[in-house]
Formats: C-alpha cells, sequence, structure tokens
C-alpha cells in the first residue's frame, strides 16, 4: 500500500471532475472507492473535504490517501478493445484532424455514446483515434444516433474545455441539411416552439419524446424549455418533399425533428415524430416518401464553423451526405454544389 500523496494540477489537468482526475491517474482504484474516500474525508482539495463532482482548477493540491497497490501490471480501464473493421470505419469517417482537434463524419445509426443496451458508439470507437497521444479523443457535443454529419472530438483537455465553451455559449455555427414531407410556408422563417420531454415507456425510460409547447405557455409549464430553429428552403419536388437547411439557434434534445413535426412537415424517414408507416402523398404529412427512397432519417449536421480553440482561426467543416441520403437527392436531382453554403448569410 502507497502512502498518502499530496499532487498539485498540472496545466493540463484543471476544469475536470475530482473522481474522473483520480480515476484516470489511478486507474486500479474503482469509481466505487474513490465515492467513498471522498465520503471519508480522505480525498482532500487544497486541505479540504470534497466530492467526487467538484470540479478541480489548475494548482490546486489533491490530498490522495494510502491506495491499494496494483496487483501486475497497470491497467488502463478506460481503453476499450476495438475492432479491426470498426477502426477502419472510423478512420474512414475523419474528414479533418490536426495535433488538437479531430473532426468526424458520423455514420447514420451509430449512438455518439453508450447507453441502455448500446455497447458500440463514438465514444468508446474513439480509441482507434488515440495515436500517441495519452488519452483517446474526448468528445465534445453529439449527434443523435440516426442523424450523421459533422462531429468534433478533442484531442487534449485543452481543446475539449475550448470547443466546449464555445458551442455552450453559442460561440459555434451549425447548419443541418433535412429532406422533409411537404414544403413549408412561409419558404425561409422561425420556429419557437418550446420542448418538453415526455417519458419512454421502457423500464429505463426509453422511448422519450420532445412534445412541442406553444410559445406563449413555455413559462406556465413546468419541465418546458425555449427552443428556437431557423430553416431556409432549398429546394422543392412540387408540393410533395423539400430539401431544407436548418439552423438549431438552442440545442434541445430531438429540436429540429419535433419542430419540424410540428409545422406539419416532418423529417423523411423519422418514424419517432413522423409516422414510421404514414406515407407523404402530397398534403405535407407522414415521413415517408415511398417508391426507392430510403426510409432511414434524412437529417445530416452539414457543417460546423468555430474559432480553433488553440490557433483562434476561424474554421468551417462540411461533411458530405451519407449514402442514403446521396441516393435520394440524386433521385430528386438537387445538387449541393448549387446551393449557398448558408443561406441565412446574405452573399456580397
Amino acid at each position: 500500500m502507497s502512502g498518502v500523496q499530496k499532487i498539485t494540477i498540472g496545466p493540463d489537468e484543471g476544469d475536470q471532475r475530482l473522481d474522473r482526475w483520480f480515476r484516470r491517474r489511478f486507474p486500479h482504484i474503482s469509481q466505487v472507492q474513490v465515492e467513498k474516500m471522498c465520503r471519508k474525508g480522505d480525498i482532500r482539495i487544497d486541505g479540504s473535504r470534497a466530492k467526487g463532482s467538484t470540479r478541480i482548477e489548475v494548482g490546486q493540491e489533491v490530498r490522495v490517501p494510502p491506495l491499494p497497490s496494483e496487483r501486475g501490471p497497470a491497467v488502463n480501464r478506460s481503453q476499450t478493445y476495438v475492432s479491426k473493421e470498426d477502426a477502419r470505419m472510423m478512420r474512414d469517417a475523419v474528414i479533418w484532424q490536426d495535433e488538437h482537434i479531430i473532426a468526424l463524419n458520423k455514420p447514420p445509426g451509430l449512438p455518439t455514446q453508450g447507453g441502455s443496451k448500446q455497447l458500440r458508439h463514438v465514444d468508446g470507437l474513439a480509441e482507434a483515434l488515440r495515436g500517441d497521444f495519452e488519452d483517446k479523443p474526448r468528445l465534445v457535443h453529439r449527434l443523435d444516433k440516426d442523424t450523421s454529419g459533422v462531429l468534433l472530438l478533442a484531442r487534449t483537455r485543452m481543446a475539449a474545455k475550448g470547443l466546449t465553451d464555445a458551442l455552450r455559449h453559442r460561440g459555434t455555427r451549425k447548419i443541418y441539411w433535412a429532406a422533409v414531407a411537404g414544403v413549408p410556408f412561409p419558404r425561409m422563417g422561425t420556429v419557437k416552439f418550446g420542448l418538453l420531454k415526455a417519458p419512454g415507456h421502457g423500464a429505463k425510460g426509453e422511448g422519450e419524446k420532445m412534445i412541442c409547447i406553444h410559445p406563449a405557455e413555455v413559462d406556465k409549464t413546468e419541465g418546458a424549455k425555449r427552443a428556437t430553429t431557423d430553416y431556409a428552403t432549398l429546394s422543392a419536388l412540387g408540393g410533395r418533399t423539400a430539401w431544407l437547411a436548418l439552423v438549431p439557434v438552442t440545442g434541445r434534445t430531438h429540436q429540429l425533428r419535433a419542430h419540424m413535426a410540428e409545422m406539419g412537415h416532418p423529417i423523411v424517414g423519422d418514424g419517432k415524430y413522423g409516422g414510421s408507416g404514414q406515407e407523404n402523398l402530397g398534403d405535407g404529412w407522414g415521413a415517408q416518401l415511398g417508391g426507392d427512397i430510403s426510409r432511414k432519417l434524412h437529417l445530416h449536421a452539414r457543417s460546423l464553423s468555430f474559432r480553433h480553440p488553440v490557433t483562434g482561426a476561424m474554421m468551417t467543416i462540411t461533411a458530405p451526405l451519407p449514402d442514403h441520403m446521396a441516393r435520394t437527392w440524386q433521385q430528386l436531382e438537387w445538387i449541393p454544389a448549387d446551393v449557398p453554403a448558408d443561406p441565412f448569410v446574405a452573399e456580397d
């Protein structure tokens, strides 16, 4: 058993939870053991008791009590086995990277994080992109399982903090592309319905769904949160379907999907909000187009603009459409090169 240690938080270790820092430093110690030591006051920050959730800062001193010795070689419990096929898939998904950031074009159907019955996800498979870095790349935001497109990972804690702060304070600009049932009128506008989470029917809340609340009722509805989405119609096929650019001004769960369905123009392939078996017959409802159009969700995070957290350079990452949406675009003769990168900004 080792003796008492006093460790000063280094420049690249700040702004994280105490328990996560501890597990990285001492991977042979379980989360339960960390929480127990915190409750007993054995782990302290600058001499004061602390919880596992306490956020540590650079320069603080952490008291580490005597710890049981590791048996055998050290094991990094955060390291996840990734198959050769998944490792190749992750490498192929990289569309831009430097020593601070990795940008992926996330495939549809792949969850961002683990959850109920989700054992294969970007967070775990990011191990394949670790390279020579001490830690695997960190998630700084997420996309729904069935949504494809730009997803950023941070290689370092400093980059993660910068990107997280930018996302939290709306210092980024996200533009999504979607195919929807019918054609919105007006063809450009803003949706301001609030969102309220309705519990799912599974044992652990699976199948939860967002319910739209009229803006005038949001403040009167317990649990409701304000949500704003800008939309612009880029092209249309008669009155049956339209290609939209969507900007989530706020970042609520399922915001784009719920807002489009509330407008009467659900996203093509959205069984949760648009009806899994309803075919759109041209009246603007039903999330299936029929024919050879894929029944998968037609929602893609097309671009993400942000300031690089280290170099300060303004960047825009653009992700090509996934295969099922590319086939739909080809069939409907929608050409990505024919539309502006940001239809909400007047071009010179």
